[in-house]
């Protein structure tokens, strides 16, 4: 069986508005977030109760640029209008509104510093918890993101310089291997010597001899010989016999 259709209409029992206040407040920053995220679109949604506290939410960005922007679209539309009493009426209207939305803007950037918490309720002060751990969140990932492509890059340029200093090393020693090779002094080779004969010239004797040239090495010089005098033993000798 169905839940009835509920009529739209003030609840006169104070708690029960209340609560149900606190359900619906619950269930439309739901949808609210909800929407944001599956359509991808800027979602800004202010809460006031009946006691004057505020319940808001906002995207990835901020309330402040929000509320910019539909500023800009609002004085866009009013460009269009004639000028007249009308419409200077209408912003003398708006100045109470738009100081009254300057304050709740700056009392939720004291709440998002930690200052003048007491005026918050419990889920209030859930829901301020929740968007802070959404933007500790986010930071975090950024500052990871960031610190993953620093360590990336500062790896490559290691990579690169070993790559160098390698190439580098290796040239020299080519270099270094070519100039040794090419001012290397050539081997002096001994000279060469004459082979010595295998057999001295006949000697005879009663003859000196000058060997001129064998004892140089040169095979084919000229042997000079000079003739000298008999001793006086072999004289004698030959005497005796005649």
């Amino acid at each position: 069986m169905g839940r009835g259709r509920v009529q739209l209409k003030r609840i006169e029992n104070k708690i029960n508005r209340q609560v149900t206040f606190s359900k619906r407040r619950t269930g439309l920053l739901k949808k609210a977030h909800e929407i944001s995220v599956l359509c991808d679109a800027d979602v800004a949604l202010i809460v006031f109760s009946t006691r004057g506290k505020i319940s808001e939410y906002s995207t990835d960005s901020s309330m402040e640029s929000i509320l910019e922007r539909y500023e800009r679209c609002s004085y866009q539309e009013q460009q269009l209008v004639p000028n007249g009493s009308e419409h200077q009426e209408s912003w003398s209207l708006d100045h109470p509104k738009l100081m009254a939305r300057v304050e709740i803007l700056q009392r939720n950037l004291r709440n998002y510093t930690g200052q003048e918490l007491d005026s918050l309720n419990l889920k209030e002060l859930q829901y301020l918890e929740q968007q802070i751990d959404t933007a500790l969140k986010r930071i975090r990932s950024r500052k990871s993101q960031l610190l993953h492509e620093s360590l990336n890059e500062l790896r490559k340029k290691v990579k690169e310089n070993e790559k160098s200093l390698t190439e580098q090393a290796q040239w020299e020693q080519l270099s270094l291997g070519q100039n040794s090779s090419s001012f290397m002094p050539p081997v002096a080779q001994p000279p060469l010597q004459p082979p010595l004969p295998s057999h001295p010239p006949p000697l005879t004797i009663g003859d000196s001899f000058q060997i001129i040239g064998f004892l140089n090495g040169d095979e084919n010089a000229e042997v000079q010989t000079q003739p000298s005098t008999m001793p006086p033993w072999m004289l004698r000798h030959v005497n005796d016999t005649i």
